[in-house]
């Protein structure tokens, strides 16, 4: 079959030298080898953690002695799915309600995409990394309960940033002024309605169920469709995460479909 027709949507945010990055210790170094003026050629070289930009964890990221992101089954990163409209505002959460609700239906099998409106404010700011929406254990537990395959999301993490160490999770909080300033806003302590660290992590990795963080790019133009999706970390040995490229694929004349029984 003619793939000519395929439309092809990239739904990962760029990467590289001056990318917004998470609210800790910049940690994206892009030095330059070689050039052509001087030797003819182009060589770069890469220090990061692979926890920027568009990406995927793996359990052993939040919990000791479990899988590595080569642990994954191969055939989670292929699939169709669909592209979910939840929209949210500040520090929004995306519910268990919200996805029930969701169109197209999201079903067993499916990869997840889910669209918040947060990617619109990706960049080196505190409204998309400290104020964002997010999702949180119950949700979680949802889509695991729902047998999906993978989920994207459009955030700055798997898991709501009051979930995160930006407050009094592990090693935080990094950001304190936020418990205060969630206090002013809700009227009630933080840890009342985040009192779990990380648990969307937890709960989907070690279900084995891949999760991306800062999914952005084309997802408006896909979002409310079925599709197809392709997002392959590399094969690390050992790596606890890895930046992916998240591509949609979409035939406008309706012959081309993955079907996976996996």
């Amino acid at each position: 079959m003619s793939t000519e027709s395929l439309q092809f949507f990239d739904l990962s945010q760029r990467w590289g030298h001056g990318m917004p990055e998470w609210p800790s210790a910049a940690s994206l170094n892009v030095r330059t080898l070689q050039f052509h003026a001087k030797e003819g050629v182009s060589v770069k070289e890469i220090e990061a953690s692979m926890h920027r930009g568009t990406h995927m964890d793996a359990p052993i990221h939040v919990l000791e002695n479990t899988p590595y992101i080569t642990d994954f089954e191969m055939h989670r990163f292929f699939g169709t799915g669909v592209a979910v409209s939840i929209p949210k505002g500040k520090w929004g959460v995306v519910t268990a309600e919200d996805l029930e609700r969701a169109t197209p239906r999201i079903e067993p099998n499916d990869i997840v995409m889910i669209n918040t409106g947060a990617h619109r404010l990706w960049g080196d700011n505190d409204e998309y990394f400290s104020y964002s929406p997010g999702l949180y254990k119950e949700a979680a537990q949802w889509l695991v309960d729902r047998k999906v395959k993978l989920v994207g999301i459009d955030v700055q993490a798997l898991d709501h940033p009051l979930g995160t160490k930006l407050v009094s999770h592990g090693t935080g909080p990094s950001h304190p002024w936020l418990e205060r300033e969630y206090a002013e806003h809700s009227g009630r302590p933080l840890k009342e309605d985040f009192p779990l660290w990380e648990p969307s992590h937890k709960v989907m990795l070690t279900a084995g169920i891949p999760g991306i963080e800062n999914v952005g790019g084309d997802l408006d133009l896909i979002t409310g469709k079925r599709c197809t999706f392709m997002c392959f970390p590399f094969r690390w040995y050992e790596g606890e995460g890895c930046g992916v490229r998240v591509v949609a694929v979409i035939d406008p004349e309706q012959k081309f479909r993955f079907e996976s029984g996996l």
